[in-house]
C-alpha cells in the first residue's frame, strides 16, 4: 500500500492566495482538490493543525483521510509516517520543512515538495 501524507500548512502556505485570512477555507479547498487529484497513492493523509481543523472534519472521504493534529502538525505527520511505514509499502510526505524532512526520513518515509503536489491539483 502506498501512502501520501500532506503537510497541509506547508502546502497551503506555498501559494500566496490569501490563505492566512481564512485558514479553515484554505484547508477545505485543499481537501476538495485532493479528492480529485491525479496522484498515484492508495491513501492520502491530510494533516491539519490550528484553525485549519475547522475546515474539514477528521475522518475518511474516499481515498483521503483527514487527521487533526492535537498539538503540532509535525509530530502528527511523523507519527502517521511511522505508522504507515510499519505497515509496509511506500510512504511519501509532502513538505518543504527541512527539519520535518529529516524526521520522516528517520522513520522510513521520503519527501516531495509542495510544488510537486500543487502541479497535480
Amino acid at each position: 500500500m502506498s501512502t501520501l501524507i500532506v503537510d497541509a500548512a506547508n502546502v497551503v502556505g506555498a501559494r500566496p492566495d490569501g490563505w492566512w485570512k481564512d485558514r479553515a477555507g484554505a484547508a477545505a479547498r485543499l481537501h476538495e482538490q485532493l479528492l480529485v487529484a491525479d496522484v498515484e497513492f492508495d491513501v492520502v493523509v491530510l494533516v491539519l493543525e490550528g484553525q485549519a481543523k475547522g475546515g474539514v472534519r477528521a475522518g475518511r472521504d474516499a481515498h483521503v483521510r483527514t487527521v487533526h493534529a492535537p498539538r503540532d502538525g509535525d509530530a502528527t505527520i511523523v507519527a502517521e509516517a511511522r505508522k504507515a511505514a510499519d505497515q509496509g509499502g511506500r510512504v511519501v510526505v509532502v513538505t518543504a520543512d527541512r527539519a520535518l524532512d529529516a524526521r520522516v526520513h528517520g522513520v522510513g518515509a521520503t519527501t516531495l515538495s509542495p510544488t510537486w503536489l500543487l502541479s497535480r491539483l
